[in-house]
């Protein structure tokens, strides 16, 4: 079993605000949630509970493998080209993630074309805030997990957050100039609906960031 550890260790459960309201937080105030997401984590895998204060570590027995971000596949956001096939299988692994409580939470929903994982350009600005997170503060390592809604199988679902997780390190990388051991991407499908009463809500449709370490 792979255990992820802040040292080795992105929008998760129901939201703590409304997507619209989380994209006007500042710059300083997503910095001071991930350092709160970062002392969660880091007391979590010390104190031998497997939980702290707004954090509960959750073994996922079939999930995808976590890539570093150095591994991810290039999308032509030019051509706005799918990577590769969603109902291409992944390996899977067991794999610890970090359920945050709400006030936790770091939510901003990055919309896709149906059945695709490029990025459009009128999305990208909805990561310029988490680009000036990452240039100005001392995070080490940042997990980028996509989310889905429950159309279509689990299988599928799993291979396009993946996918889509992919893309979004990407551009961190080639757009905003972090470095992609700083990065690292993994899909968990619908798995963890932000709206539990409706899986196939559009806010299902995610991607999360979370300061490990």
């Amino acid at each position: 079993m792979r255990f992820f550890m802040p040292a080795t260790l992105a929008f998760i459960g129901c939201l703590s605000l409304p997507a619209s309201a989380q994209e006007n937080l500042s710059v300083e105030e997503l910095a001071n949630l991930f350092q709160k997401q970062k002392a969660a984590f880091n007391e979590a895998s010390n104190n031998g509970l497997g939980k702290s204060r707004g954090l509960k570590l959750v073994t996922v027995s079939d999930a995808a493998t976590p890539q570093p971000a150095a591994d991810t596949t290039v999308v032509s956001t030019a051509t706005g080209s799918t990577p590769s096939d969603p109902n291409m299988p992944l390996e899977a692994t067991p794999v610890v993630f970090g359920q945050l409580d709400p006030e936790l939470q770091v939510n901003l929903r990055i919309s896709f074309e149906f059945d695709s994982a490029a990025l459009a350009e009128s999305e990208k600005t909805k990561l310029e805030k988490i680009c000036q997170v990452l240039q100005q503060s001392d995070i080490e390592l940042m997990r980028i997990v996509g989310h889905t809604d429950t159309s279509g199988t689990a299988e599928y679902n799993e291979r396009l957050s993946t996918l889509r997780a992919q893309e979004v390190a990407r551009h961190l990388t080639d757009s905003c100039g972090i470095a992609a051991e700083r990065l690292e991407t993994i899909g968990m499908g619908e798995r963890f609906p932000a709206n539990t009463a409706d899986t196939r809500a559009d806010e299902n449709r995610r991607v999360e960031f979370q300061a490990l370490s």
